[in-house]
């Protein structure tokens, strides 16, 4: 994989590194630590010795005096492992440990020692586009922007594999369901809630399973870090809010992957979530690199009205509202005014698929390729020049 220089930056500390599978995470760990000893827990071999016993980690690191640091890759394979870690952590000059996972679950577990807060936790996120001087809107639209898939001869059908693998690797392997199809069933069914507000009744009935099961679900996807939610913004709120939380799929490539697609499907409904995924991947990425305490939230009012990301912390508030068209239009600024009157503080900003920047009634209207090129960690997201 040809390797790209990213905004993410190591801790100078152990830490816990999490991504979803395809992130980059080992390729970005090797260029910078060349002398670290690699651990990859995917290595059968390896994997079984390990689990078997993982004392023998210490046999590892005794033979390997020079390593100067210890990456550990899919540490969640064994959790046991975190105990041998913390006691070599708790010596005279312990080593580095990068602890990298693709999946949470296991290391949420009760009795699971998570080193008592001497490593960091850190993630990666897919490609941000001022990350990529090739970047380019619509093709990160159709495939996303994972490093795995980037760097494949034939990105769709990379695509097309990823979620089988997660299916194989970890939600079948580690037995995270008894039902593998009524969990495929449920990826696609959870793929249309995705950009919207989440309906676990909505989706059971649609996947024709029990609720309470759809809501185990929904915590794997989160566990395998392949989705996350978006609370409602709240604070010091005048207006009746909703509670309910919105849910989106971490890539826009892997949306569109699982997404199905018929006669009775529009496709600029599907190019529409696809658009509002990318900034939502990107402002995840923003906020997770940023050393400024950021936090994501989106608006909707118990009548409807509805602002699809606000930006709140040390940098501000802000409010973004994203549009798959390339005409601004009077009604589409009408969700940010309501906003605006609501916080009259914050500074709004319209996303859209046209090319001029304009300024309507005190809100940007900015079209949406120049705002992700633009979108780098610790900087203003509207601090255009």
């Amino acid at each position: 994989m040809e390797f790209r220089s990213r905004f993410f930056d190591i801790p100078a500390q152990s830490c816990f590194l999490f991504g979803p599978r395809g992130t980059g995470k080992s390729t970005w760990l090797r260029h910078r630590l060349p002398d670290a000893l690699f651990l990859d827990l995917l290595e059968p071999a390896l994997h079984r010795s390990l689990n078997a016993r993982p004392e023998r980690l210490r046999e590892l690191l005794a033979g390997s005096p020079g390593a100067e640091a210890v990456v550990i890759d899919e540490i969640q394979r064994i959790p046991e492992l975190l105990t041998v870690v913390h006691a070599l952590m708790e010596e005279p000059s312990p080593l580095r440990f990068v602890l990298t996972g693709s999946s949470a679950r296991k290391l949420r577990r009760g009795g699971i020692d998570l080193l008592g807060g001497r490593a960091v936790r850190r993630t990666m996120h897919p490609f941000m586009a001022a990350e990529l001087s090739d970047f380019d809107l619509g093709q990160a639209l159709q495939t996303g922007l994972l490093p795995l898939v980037m760097a494949a001869i034939d990105p769709a059908d990379v695509l097309a594999a990823y979620a089988s693998l997660y299916l194989e690797q970890e939600v079948r392997a580690e037995g995270l369901t008894r039902n593998v199809g009524n969990f495929t069933r449920f990826l696609e069914a959870v793929s249309f809630s995705h950009g919207s507000l989440l309906n676990v009744s909505a989706v059971a009935r649609e996947c024709e399973v029990e609720r309470k099961v759809v809501a185990g679900y929904v915590g794997i996807l989160e566990d395998l870090l392949l989705a996350f939610r978006l609370p409602a913004f709240r604070k010091r709120a005048k207006r009746a809010t909703v509670t309910h939380e919105k849910i989106y799929l971490f890539d826009a490539g892997v949306f569109r992957s699982l997404r199905p697609k018929g006669p009775l499907d529009r496709p600029d409904e599907i190019d529409g979530q696809a658009l509002e995924g990318l900034v939502a991947q990107h402002l995840r990425a923003w906020a997770a690199y940023s050393r400024h305490d950021m936090e994501i939230f989106f608006w909707r009012t118990r009548g409807g009205t509805e602002v699809d990301f606000v930006v709140y912390g040390e940098l501000g508030l802000q409010a973004f509202e994203v549009k798959n068209a390339g005409r601004v239009q009077s009604g589409d600024l009408r969700a940010l005014r309501a906003f605006r009157d609501e916080y009259p503080e914050a500074e709004t900003a319209l996303l859209y698929r046209g090319r001029e920047r304009l300024r309507i009634d005190d809100v940007w209207c900015l079209p949406v390729e120049d705002f992700l090129r633009r979108t780098t960690p610790d900087q203003g997201l509207l601090a255009w020049p």
